[in-house]
């Protein structure tokens, strides 16, 4: 809808709002009012059209504010009346608890039916990674492996302090939550050893584990899995001290265990076996701890005779279950000082009936191939068993998901580059993000200085250009006043050319200069009105300075360094010798051939040229990704690794930062050359709209982006382009229409994705249902301190972002001794850069205000916006001449 197109979000900051923005009454003193009475028809006719616009704003402020009021509500409402209201009669998928007495015993009979005849067996071997199966020495995994689907397992759970790992006391806590969980205290605890009054057993300090998790930000319930089972009539046994702790209940009582397999007996009768094959881990916890009281890592010796005996105790299982067993195997945790992927088999009958052939598995909780995570696990064992996944289950069924390698052996060789690839990201990101902060700081410099080299050495430059008009005289509106000033907060009001006011160029659609300008080489004909020809006598030193030249192909290509980190997963660069030196030359290399095309062509010559080819070439490039799978964000330097299991789908933070300017600022660029081209303004920012709408589109879609945090930015950025593309003024009432529509758009796209099945849900749908239970606090104040965080602890972003935003305006936009006015001379040349620079911006502020990267998005929207705003402004001091 054309509305929604233009309108952002209400998070608009008030010192935005004094500096950049404009009331809406302010901009009538610089419009002509007609006064021939030939012009009353024309009035009627905008009368009409502004009563319609009207109406149209107050029905979506109405939508917006109704659903912001039942948001606020769902907020407000206690656990208890939240799940009341989300039961009550007529809830689409919540009816489940309109009678629960009704209802909990049609489950009961219902599970007790599955159950009788349903057996899974839940193998955790803590630590078992890829490249500790062998089919000499682990021949039960082998075998298991070439008959059943396999994966690598994230088992991100609760780190201990100051390490990012997955303890086994944690790995499996996670299980029986089916939520991240994990222990008090310094470095990984061994899991306590269950009291055995008889055949029960009970966990010892169960009400401490239990409390500890309200205070870790994702308040996991412990004892889910075996208290469902148990409830629903069915048996649990568990084998080893660790499969006690995700088998007990709610209470830390389990009916069955075992501290050995021999111990166990006939495991016939029982629905649920979990048992612990804990020789990795134990052979681990005998090592020297460091300094954060975390073992070293295992000899390799060592790891392979821990890894076979693991093995054997998986064979003798297999050989003790029922006929019919599901056999689910996985490496619950980590048993080094660093995170790894871990193992995940599956053999025997899957949830949706059809059996887990060789294959991968997958997850929509991860919608990628050979990928699943650790609270998949709980939630497949509960499917497995034919019982209802409770929603404080976060996790979604393993699922076989087509063939996979030819052989096991390809199979393990290719989950192993996974983890690879995943070991080395770790390694490189940090050196990657010194090296390009360290670079661009030296670039801005190295700008900096040319700049104030092609000051000192031009002519003095004559006075500023008017934008040319091909319209008549009478048309133009003069003014005794001066134009108001909206300015971004870090630029003074005396600035004029980060204005809004519209007047100066976006009445005039004919007076920008053409798309694809004639290069200085070949003298125009026809010089424009006070301009005189390039290459004329007392033409400016600017336009032949190899030095200017060299930093807009250098800024070219700091432009295309953000998705050239995508890019690069197109080739593997973390099985070279050197991945460092891999990765920095494998990105470089994709941004010269993106800056190659930036100059390939006749757009070249004009302003905008080579911001519009590398603009859009980032847009198209994330759009199509994320509309195909993310592959390209997995394991990239600037988007999300598997192990830390933030994100494994979607847009990342990082990429939608780079994706939205990269959009915003195409859009400027495609709009001027469709301007120059005659094309009606309305037209060029109809199609703007149409293009922006599905940007939006894509980056909050629950299938593509499912980005919750990013659509209202997106909004609100989008629309202050639109409405100065449009030659309106950006007022504070305007960015809060905006603002409620993007507010509405992201909640009718939570709303949606809440009204599909569970096991379908994104984290969208499952913010819903969190303020429904009257658990979004938790999330919000989760993200909030993750958002903190990181804008306080990454202080190299911070000062990237500090000294990008002083380059852009204390050099390019303000005349002094240091800089040059290189904005005023590319904002004369093409007034649309103004409208998409400052939607650019405006958009990642917003997004720094609402999403858990803090810093991290203005500082990769800067990284794409000012290298290629450098590159624009150097065009124009080329195109610049002086007497």
């Amino acid at each position: 809808m054309h509305t929604g197109a233009l309108t952002p979000k209400h998070h608009t900051p008030a010192t935005y709002a004094a500096t950049t923005l404009t009331p809406a009454h302010a901009s009538v003193s610089s419009v002509r009012q007609p006064t021939s009475k030939a012009r009353a028809p024309k009035r009627a006719r905008a009368t009409q059209a502004s009563r319609h616009t009207l109406r149209v704003r107050v029905l979506a402020l109405a939508l917006a504010l109704t659903f912001s009021l039942a948001t606020a509500a769902g907020l407000c409402l206690t656990p208890s009346a939240a799940s009341a209201a989300a039961t009550s009669p007529g809830t689409p998928a919540r009816a489940a608890a309109k009678d629960p007495s009704t209802t909990a015993a049609r489950q009961h009979q219902q599970s007790t039916q599955g159950l009788d005849q349903a057996h899974v067996a839940l193998i955790g071997v803590p630590g078992l990674e890829w490249s500790d199966l062998n089919p000499s020495r682990t021949p039960n995994l082998w075998s298991l492996l070439s008959q059943g689907a396999s994966a690598s397992l994230s088992t991100r759970a609760v780190p201990p302090p100051d390490r990012g790992i997955t303890c086994p006391t944690a790995g499996w806590l996670t299980i029986s939550a089916g939520q991240r969980a994990g222990t008090a205290g310094k470095g990984c605890l061994q899991p306590p050893v269950p009291q055995l009054p008889g055949e029960a057993a009970k966990i010892p300090n169960w009400p401490a584990l239990t409390t500890y998790q309200s205070e870790t930000g994702f308040d996991a319930q412990l004892g889910t899995l075996g208290q469902l089972v148990t409830d629903n009539g069915g048996k649990v046994a568990a084998i080893g001290p660790g499969a006690a702790l995700a088998g007990a209940d709610k209470s830390g009582n389990i009916a069955k265990y075992a501290p050995t397999l021999e111990a166990a007996g006939d495991l016939a009768p029982y629905n649920l076996i979990i048992m612990e094959a804990a020789d990795l881990a134990t052979a681990w916890t005998a090592q020297p701890l460091d300094e954060y009281g975390v073992p070293t890592p295992l000899p390799a010796a060592a790891r392979q005779a821990a890894a076979t005996k693991a093995d054997q105790q998986i064979g003798a299982l297999i050989a003790k279950l029922p006929p019919n067993t599901t056999i689910l195997v996985a490496g619950i945790s980590d048993v080094s000082p660093i995170a790894h992927l871990h193992v995940a088999i599956a053999k025997g009958p899957s949830p949706s009936g059809r059996p887990y052939d060789h294959g991968y598995l997958t997850a929509t909780s991860t919608r990628q191939d050979a990928l699943v995570t650790i609270t998949d696990l709980t939630a497949t064992a509960i499917q497995l068993l034919g019982l209802p996944a409770p929603r404080q289950v976060v996790g979604r069924p393993w699922q076989p998901n087509g063939p996979t390698a030819a052989t096991p052996a390809e199979t393990v060789a290719e989950l192993a580059d996974g983890d690879l690839a995943s070991q080395v990201l770790r390694e490189v990101r940090g050196p990657f993000f010194a090296v390009l902060v360290t670079v661009q700081l030296l670039f801005y410099a190295f700008a900096a200085l040319a700049l104030r080299r092609r000051r000192d050495t031009a002519s003095p430059t004559p006075p500023a250009t008017k934008p040319l008009s091909t319209e008549p005289p009478a048309t133009n509106s003069p003014s005794t006043e001066p134009p108001a000033t909206n300015l971004p907060p870090t630029q003074p009001p005396s600035a004029e050319h980060l204005s809004t006011d519209p007047s100066s160029s976006a009445e005039h659609p004919s007076s920008e200069p053409p798309l694809i300008e004639r290069p200085p080489s070949e003298p125009s004909s026809t010089a424009q009105e006070g301009t005189p020809a390039l290459g004329a006598p007392g033409g400016d030193f600017a336009s032949t300075s190899k030095l200017l030249k060299s930093v807009q192909i250098v800024a070219v290509i700091s432009g295309a360094i953000p998705v050239s980190t995508f890019l690069a997963q197109l080739v593997p660069w973390w099985t070279l010798p050197v991945p460092m030196l891999s990765v920095i030359v494998t990105i470089v290399a994709i941004a010269g051939l993106i800056t190659a095309l930036a100059f390939a062509g006749p757009w070249r010559a004009h302003v905008l040229g080579p911001l519009t080819v590398v603009a859009a070439v980032t847009s198209l490039a994330l759009l199509i990704d994320v509309m195909s799978g993310s592959k390209l964000q997995v394991n990239a330097v600037t988007g999300y690794e598997p192990v830390t299991g933030g994100r494994f789908y979607g847009f990342s933070n990082i990429a939608f930062a780079v994706y939205a300017t990269g959009t915003i600022l195409g859009l400027a660029g495609v709009a001027q050359w469709l301007l120059s081209r005659g094309v009606s303004r309305v037209v060029v920012v109809a199609a703007c709209a149409l293009y922006g709408g599905l940007a939006v589109f894509a980056d909050g879609w629950p299938s593509w982006g499912a980005d919750f945090g990013g659509v209202p930015a997106f909004v609100i950025g989008l629309a202050v382009f639109l409405i100065l593309l449009s030659g309106k003024r950006v007022s504070l009432l305007r960015l809060l229409l905006v603002g409620l529509v993007g507010a509405a758009l992201v909640g009718a796209l939570s709303v949606f994705d809440w009204l599909r099945p569970d096991s379908q849900r994104t984290h969208l749908g499952n913010f819903v249902q969190q303020i429904i239970d009257g658990q979004a606090w938790t999330v919000v104040g989760r993200k909030f301190s993750a958002m903190i965080g990181v804008t306080v602890g990454n202080w190299s972003l911070t000062l990237l972002s500090l000294v990008a935003l002083a380059f852009l305006f204390l050099v390019l936009d303000r005349p002094s001794r240091w800089g040059a006015s290189a904005l005023g001379q590319a904002y004369r040349l093409a007034p649309t850069l103004r409208a998409g620079l400052l939607g650019a911006l405006t958009c990642a502020f917003v997004g720094f205000l609402m999403n858990d990267s803090g810093i991290a998005i203005p500082a990769m929207a800067l990284t794409v916006a000012v290298p290629l705003t450098l590159a624009a402004c150097v065009r124009a001091l080329q195109l610049t001449t002086s007497d």
